[in-house]
């Protein structure tokens, strides 16, 4: 039985209620990818974009800790993983991956972990200007599209590399988002941006929270976005927001507490294809499941939805220590254990690719 197939049934016998159970070791490698559309979006105009990569380890390597906060001080613990451990031999599903608003890829490495400890090969990026790593810009509030030419460049950077590219099954191809990543993960999939229509939500649904600031940018109000799109350094780059940014051989997709809907063109989502599974908290106030999550869902014709009871949008986040808890704003709300909720994800992805993949 191999460390995914064991992984998944595991899952299914305790879906929901049960932290998962370790199928094999973890490894964790980390590149830098340059394309000018970083360049534009990042505060400091470096074409850098960096890339986190999570695998299946040979036996025996070592894991440390994944933190995020002052060294001996985290407020999040986000998994574990052996740096530049060896792969484990073969070739393995890859699952691409994008992170929130003001996210990272760090933050989201109980998620990766997770898979990749399955068998599955995760690359995950940090978006220029939309990271917690790096101050965020309105160019990379505004250009939300970008973040799949970023899951592009990741993708053929890990493929090109002689220590990564060997271990990829590109015939087993996902994509995973949350948050933001959620949009980013569906225009990976054949879905395209609407900036008209996204407008248009917001001017007569001025109140839903999809179209207001966010809180690590409270700055890029939707009246500010709407002036630097007309602005000659932006438009002509709005003009290419409609654009198709899909990735060849996306096979399936994935998405937690998805934000930022209403950007799709709704028959660009009628019309795609690509088996979708949705997970979401009914509790969620950042991204309100009516106009994100539940909608997509009843546009996309091969989607299923998942809703945790009492979940919030920011429970997906890496596991808050008790420091965090006690100084960090993101972890003040939670209903329900993190952990749950976290369990529950891991099974419900794992055992949605193990299907399609």
């Amino acid at each position: 039985m191999t460390a995914r197939t064991l992984l998944t049934a595991l899952a299914a016998a305790s879906l929901g209620v049960c932290t998962m159970a370790r199928a094999g070791a973890v490894g964790e490698i980390h590149r830098v990818a340059h394309t000018p559309s970083a360049a534009i979006r990042d505060a400091q105009h470096r074409d850098a974009l960096r890339i986190t990569v999570w695998y299946p380890a040979a036996d025996g390597v070592a894991e440390t800790p994944l933190q995020i906060g002052p060294p001996g001080h985290p407020l999040f613990e986000a998994g574990r993983a052996a740096a530049d451990a060896p792969f484990a031999p073969g070739r393995h599903p890859v699952i691409l991956f994008s992170h929130g608003f003001g996210g990272s890829a760090r933050m989201m490495a109980w998620f990766g972990t997770a898979l990749a400890r399955a068998g599955d090969v995760v690359i995950a990026v940090d978006h220029p200007g939309t990271n917690a790593r790096d101050p965020i810009t309105m160019a990379g509030s505004l250009l939300v599209w970008d973040r799949a030419v970023d899951l592009r460049v990741a993708l053929d950077t890990a493929q090109a590399d002689r220590r990564i590219g060997p271990h990829l099954d590109l015939q087993r191809l996902g994509v995973a988002g949350f948050s933001m990543g959620g949009i980013t993960a569906l225009l990976s999939a054949g879905a395209r941006v609407d900036v008209d229509h996204y407008i248009q939500f917001c001017h007569s649904h001025a109140a839903d929270p999809t179209c207001a600031a966010q809180a690590e940018a409270p700055d890029l109000t939707l009246a500010a976005r709407e002036q630097a799109m007309k602005t000659p350094q932006m438009a002509p780059l709005a003009k290419h927001a409609g654009d198709d940014y899909a990735i060849p051989g996306v096979r399936a997709v994935f998405v937690m507490a998805p934000g930022g809907i209403e950007a799709l063109a709704p028959a660009s989502l009628r019309t795609l294809n690509t088996p979708t599974s949705i997970l979401l908290g009914d509790a969620d106030p950042v991204a309100p499941p009516a106009s994100n999550g539940r909608l997509a869902t009843t546009l996309l014709p091969h989607a299923t939805l998942k809703v945790l009871h009492d979940v919030g949008h920011y429970d997906f986040l890496a596991d808050c220590t008790a420091l965090g808890r006690q100084r960090e704003s993101l972890c003040q709300h939670f209903r329900v254990p993190q952990q749950r909720t976290h369990a529950t994800a891991i099974a419900t992805a794992e055992a949605f690719f193990a299907s399609h993949l």
